[in-house]
């Protein structure tokens, strides 16, 4: 029996802009609207970020909290995770969501190399960021740049800083980061395997490559990640109409590939958290 398809939508990211895309949703009203949507299509996860009235990053709680709040009211069941990410803030800002307790925060363990700058995650802040997470009952999911932060992942749960199983995130495309590499992502694949058999994962491509990593994904009986933040068009040539246009086509790949979409019910019992 195959194993059923997480599809997790991020709905916004820190970067894209509507000059980009203009179903990129910006404001609290607007991202609700795109994840219901995107919900109805057949995520079971949203990734979130927020932005202020001027569309630039933040970690406000306070924002967070009214996406929190909309989500749950108009997508009943939706697993929820914000993001702990870098271009939000900076130390402990970061995390300043955590005590909403949403089913999930992201949580890089080690730094790389983005585009233009260092994605700084120093030891200290990802000891706290996960014993934050610990504490409120928020299960963390790895964004793995590179092959260390997998073994750093499964060296925190160990040592109880992270409570497992692990859901990890292999991410690929970032340039100056992991390029797309079929032989390292299944080495990736493998060592997570190897390292904490009951872990699950998620494919994440940027760009272009967003298309590569759901197609590896669903045959090595992975999830997919999808969504305006990583990728805004459906092709060269044609920008994306929504989010909920690009979950459908995972969603269409899924059956291609003999994978069912997980239903609420199911994506809560893969990722061990509580049914609603």
């Amino acid at each position: 029996m195959t194993t059923p398809c997480i599809i997790t939508v991020a709905i916004t990211g820190s970067l894209p802009t509507k000059r980009d895309n203009p179903a990129v949703p910006i404001s609290i009203s607007e991202q609700v609207e795109s994840t219901q949507a995107a919900f109805e299509a057949g995520a079971t996860l949203a990734h979130c970020h927020v932005r202020t009235d001027e569309g630039t990053p933040t970690s406000d709680p306070e924002r967070f909290g009214r996406l929190l709040e909309g989500l749950h009211r108009h997508c009943p069941g939706i697993i929820v995770q914000l993001s702990t990410g870098g271009r939000s803030g900076a130390g402990r800002e970061r995390g300043g969501m955590i005590p909403l307790k949403p089913d999930m925060c992201s949580l890089s363990t080690g730094s790389c190399n983005f585009p233009t700058r260092i994605y700084e995650n120093n030891p200290d802040l990802v000891d706290w960021l996960a014993s934050e997470m610990l504490q409120h009952g928020v299960k963390p999911e790895i964004e793995a740049f590179d092959l260390s932060m997998i073994f750093k992942a499964v060296e925190m749960e160990k040592a109880g800083q992270i409570k497992g199983p692990l859901h990890v995130q292999f991410v690929m495309g970032v340039k100056n980061a992991m390029p797309v590499d079929r032989a390292a992502f299944e080495f990736f694949v493998a060592t997570l395997k190897r390292l904490a058999p009951d872990a699950t994962w998620t494919g994440a491509g940027i760009g272009r490559d967003q298309l590569t990593l759901n197609r590896w994904s669903l045959e090595l009986g992975g999830h997919c990640r999808t969504g305006l933040e990583d990728n805004v068009r459906l092709d060269r040539n044609t920008l994306a109409p929504s989010n909920a246009a690009l979950v459908k086509r995972v969603a269409d790949l899924a059956g291609e590939h003999g994978r069912h979409v997980a239903s609420v019910a199911e994506a809560r019992k893969l990722l061990r958290l509580h049914q609603l």
